[in-house]
């Protein structure tokens, strides 16, 4: 999939003048931060929409598809029938979704039309069975019940916290919601409140935690969050501005079902330290503890795994 998005995206810009493309972007960038909880769409018109999907799409396409990979592979053998996309914009967590399950049945909810049409056109000859549905994100927002999947990517920190927390609210009705928040530490407390809201409605939190309890960390001296390496293309360059060929974006996400899922004993919450002879990792055990292990030649198979690990992983001490 990361290959048709890119294909999909090329040309995107043509014909829109750079000045223009800029100003859009720069003001995408202030409100995918977080800083401006609105009542109204954030992407207005084609300019915004043409820039946000060729600046934010590759990126969030691929820490949704980090998040549910997380999730599939606690749930071996399960797929989603329906699927629905809560402020999904251009449609990146559909397209994520896609690259993770076949054989579903995929609903964008936005408020901005632009966006929809956007990702209707981008989505056509790749993603057919896809419904895009013009519908406000916040108070009396629902959600069919029976829904195998939800996700909300990026989307609560544009939101006013009551209808932040409408949006969690009708989420719930699904069997699985996975939330993707961008990695800083505004994006960690909403996922964190979030993930509150979740178990609380009866839901059971598989990814990226061990264990439904409260979390270990404590707010304002550290935030949960995990990285997912970017490819860029020669147009994601330009509207960027960057020259590497790839970025790390940053994302905190929280996975929740009522499925018949058991999370991982342990989750790697840092890049792991390689030293001679050694690996360090931390962790979020089973146990709500955050601890630092060390993973030494003498253990063996598990020292090679220790070297092959990467932040995000599961982590099993046996």
């Amino acid at each position: 999939m990361h290959e048709e998005l890119r294909a999909a995206l090329a040309g995107l810009l043509d014909g829109l003048p750079p000045k223009q493309a800029a100003q859009a972007v720069d003001r995408l960038i202030a409100n995918y931060r977080g800083r401006t909880p609105t009542d109204a769409p954030v992407l207005r018109d084609r300019a915004d929409v043409a820039a946000y999907a060729a600046y934010r799409m590759p990126a969030t396409f691929e820490a949704v598809r980090a998040a549910l990979t997380a999730f599939a592979a606690r749930v071996p053998g399960w797929s989603p029938a329906t699927h629905v996309d809560i402020g999904g914009g251009t449609g990146a967590a559909t397209w994520a979704t896609a690259a993770t399950w076949e054989g579903h049945h995929s609903t964008v909810l936005d408020w901005a039309q632009p966006a929809l049409d956007l990702g209707r056109e981008l989505a056509a000859t790749t993603l057919p069975d896809v419904t895009w549905q013009r519908q406000t994100i916040g108070e009396g927002l629902t959600v069919p019940a029976g829904t195998d999947l939800v996700t909300v990517s990026y989307v609560l920190g544009e939101l006013r916290p009551e209808d932040r927390r409408a949006v969690v609210a009708a989420a719930t009705a699904a069997r699985t919601v996975v939330l993707i928040e961008p990695g800083t530490p505004d994006g960690y407390l909403r996922i964190r409140e979030a993930r509150t809201q979740l178990t609380e409605a009866g839901l059971h939190i598989v990814a990226p935690c061990p264990h439904s309890d409260t979390c270990p960390i404590v707010p304002g001296e550290d935030w949960c969050h995990f990285s997912a390496r970017v490819s860029r293309s020669s147009l994601h360059r330009q509207v960027k501005g960057g020259s590497l060929p790839y970025e790390d974006e940053k994302f905190s996400y929280v996975a929740a079902t009522t499925l018949d899922a058991t999370p991982a004993a342990a989750r790697i919450i840092r890049k792991p330290q390689l030293r001679k002879g050694q690996v360090l990792l931390d962790l979020c055990t089973t146990d709500e503890n955050l601890q630092r292990t060390t993973v030494t030649k003498r253990h063996g198979t598990q020292y090679r795994a220790a070297r092959d690990a990467a932040w995000g992983d599961d982590w099993s001490s046996e």
